[in-house]
């Protein structure tokens, strides 16, 4: 490809990013504090009264025809921009079915559902959410108290997060603020991150916040902000959230933070939200979590990240919650394959801005373009790379180890009684 080819390639991504700055997916389905209050207290027994914006799809589906108009018929950008503007372009319609049935089948386009097969087609994320919950039982059988205590106040996190990023990002660090209207307990953007003023934390919560807002979500949206040729790796839009929170997730686990507690949570919110899709309505989903957690204001908020923007009769939740297992399985397999075949040199550019693991093939051509700033600011596991490449080796292998040929030998070791 020649300069010309390049400065295309350029216009296609600044008017893709163009579109995408109308798209605030998550401000506009948010909920104002007082929708709890009103349900707690009527008891859990009234559905919550929301009120969404109107929105207009036609003027961003006018900015993402544009770029559509830009993309030649064969080329390397061809499949990379058109499934950008098809994800902005159902995202505007999503977002113009607030409180909607039809909001369900935007949503599941853009992020999926708990029964989409995985890519080995034999697996999907439900399977996994229900393998987990068998593995929970098994270990609340044996006594084993796998919970940690939540009693550090926000004031608390912000100073360690503070400390973190202030390390980690020096001048570029984001400001650590409490906000009272934050929905999640943290939420974490290239200027600032946010935690909710009345949430509680562990130890464990406030390490998986650094290795997952800090160092993931903070660190590639200073990377993609820093790339002054494809503007769009600084936009944060469904079709990079998979492979966003998969990181997110993935760094917990190598960091030895994702603990049993924050995998329930995970695959929790995979099963209610097959709940929603199977018919049941805010009040149902809010008893099943009321009934694993034992707290209301908890059971409240992750029954609310389910049916946000949906309907609260059920039948027609928000989806995005499945990608957090979803992604991790995707990151994961792809880190060992790369791995597996001598590819560890494309590591970083998982880290150049908000991207899709499916174009990595078009960040490696972008990269020899010259196209691409590599990226600022890396998680430590990635800095210092010895210890991942050996996990990675290892399970790399294990992976073709059939446990199931295995398991009579190693049960007879343990079934004596």
């Amino acid at each position: 490809m020649n300069k010309s080819d390049s400065e295309h390639i350029i216009k296609i991504s600044d008017q893709l990013y163009t579109a995408s700055k109308s798209i605030r997916i998550l401000r506009n389905i948010n909920w104002p504090a007082t929708v709890r209050k009103e349900f707690l207290a009527s008891g859990g027994t009234k559905l919550p009264q929301v009120t969404y914006p109107s929105i207009d799809p036609k003027p961003i589906i006018l900015e993402i025809d544009k770029a559509r108009k830009l993309i030649p018929e064969s080329s390397l950008v061809k499949n990379w921009a058109h499934g950008i503007a098809d994800t902005l372009h159902n995202s505007a319609l999503m977002i113009s079915k607030l409180g909607q049935a039809e909001f369900y089948t935007y949503s599941q386009k853009l992020y999926g559902s708990p029964r989409q097969m995985l890519p080995d087609q034999k697996n999907n994320s439900l399977d996994l959410a229900n393998h987990f919950e068998k593995m929970y039982f098994n270990i609340n059988k044996l006594g084993i108290d796998s919970h940690s205590t939540s009693d550090l106040g926000a004031e608390v996190v912000q100073a360690r997060m503070k400390e973190e990023v202030d390390r980690m990002f020096g001048p570029d660090a984001p400001e650590v603020i409490i906000d009272a209207d934050v929905s999640s307990k943290a939420i974490a953007g290239r200027r600032r991150i946010r935690i909710r003023e009345d949430a509680l934390f562990s130890d464990m919560d406030i390490d998986q916040l650094i290795h997952h807002e800090a160092f993931i979500h903070v660190a590639t949206s200073i990377n993609g902000h820093n790339q002054d040729k494809l503007k769009i790796l600084s936009a944060s839009h469904p079709g990079t959230t998979k492979t966003q929170e998969g990181l997110a997730v993935f760094a917990e686990y190598i960091t030895g933070h994702l603990d049993l507690d924050r995998l329930r949570r995970l695959s929790d919110r995979i099963l209610a939200i097959q709940m929603a899709i199977d018919g049941a309505d805010f009040i149902e989903v809010y008893r099943f979590y009321l009934e694993h957690t034992g707290n209301k204001e908890i059971a409240f908020e992750n029954s609310r990240r389910v049916f946000r923007g949906g309907v609260m009769t059920g039948g027609a939740p928000f989806t995005k919650d499945i990608v957090y297992l979803d992604g991790l399985l995707n990151v994961h397999n792809f880190l060992r394959t790369v791995v597996s075949d001598g590819r560890a040199d494309v590591l970083p550019l998982l880290f150049v801005g908000k991207l899709d693991l499916e174009d990595m093939a078009e960040m490696v051509q972008f990269k020899k373009l010259g196209l691409l700033n590599a990226p600022k600011y890396l998680p430590p596991w990635i800095k210092d790379v010895r210890f991942l490449l050996t996990y990675l080796a290892y399970s790399s292998f294990l992976n073709n180890v059939e446990l199931n040929d295995m398991k009579p030998h190693y049960r007879r070791m343990v079934d004596v009684l």
